[in-house]
């Protein structure tokens, strides 16, 4: 399905959720004059959404087709708001990715699939991506798990060590971290926390 396409589904289908009661049709001139400008309504939903956070050009695309706005004065508008840099994808990847990175430690696959949700693919991804580095997820895996290790374990019982391994592991899965890396994280944290015991990898791998 097009861009084009997708966008006029996503209109009918809001159209269909917000469709009152039928109004009388107006009538002369004065029906005419109180009819709204589209492209102001436009200009109004965008500069709405723009003060209440950054967005994608995407996630404006989609707001304006939730409220029923033509696709061909959607376009003109957002073109509009890039001109004047309002609205910018680059900048957007990059203050996204710096800070879902801080604030929730996500790997940069994860981040990846949280700008394609927002539309942002390709080399903008790319280059926002770049600015996380090998060592900078390792660091924050390290943090994630000391974060969430329990205050104490019983390195004695080997099964709650394996839960415990299991579910840190499954926490960075989550994150988006590879399972090599994962463990590896675990594994460390497990060790400096007080045992000098040879971890083994959990089997089977816990789903992440």
């Amino acid at each position: 399905m097009s861009q084009s396409s997708r966008y006029n589904s996503r209109r009918r289908r809001a159209s269909a959720r917000y469709r009152g009661p039928a109004e009388p049709p107006a009538e002369g001139a004065a029906g005419q004059d109180n009819e709204p400008d589209q492209h102001e309504v436009a200009r109004a939903i965008v500069l709405r959404q723009l003060t209440a956070s950054a967005k994608s050009r995407k996630q404006l695309e989609d707001k304006l087709a939730d409220r029923d706005v033509p696709e061909g004065v959607a376009q003109e508008v957002l073109d509009r708001f890039e001109e004047v840099n309002l609205v910018d994808d680059r900048s957007f990847a990059a203050m996204f990715v710096r800070s879902r990175a801080e604030t929730r430690k996500l790997s940069r696959s994860a981040l990846r699939r949280e700008l394609q949700q927002r539309g942002i693919t390709g080399e903008l991804a790319e280059e926002a991506l770049e600015q996380r580095t090998d060592e900078d997820e390792t660091e924050d895996a390290h943090e994630l798990v000391r974060k969430k290790m329990p205050k104490s374990i019983d390195f004695s019982d080997r099964k709650e060590v394996d839960k415990v391994t299991r579910r840190l592991v499954s926490m960075l899965g989550r994150k988006g971290y590879p399972p090599g890396l994962a463990f590896g994280v675990v594994k460390e944290e497990l060790s400096a926390f007080g045992t000098e015991d040879d971890f083994s990898e959990p089997d089977p791998w816990p789903s992440i």
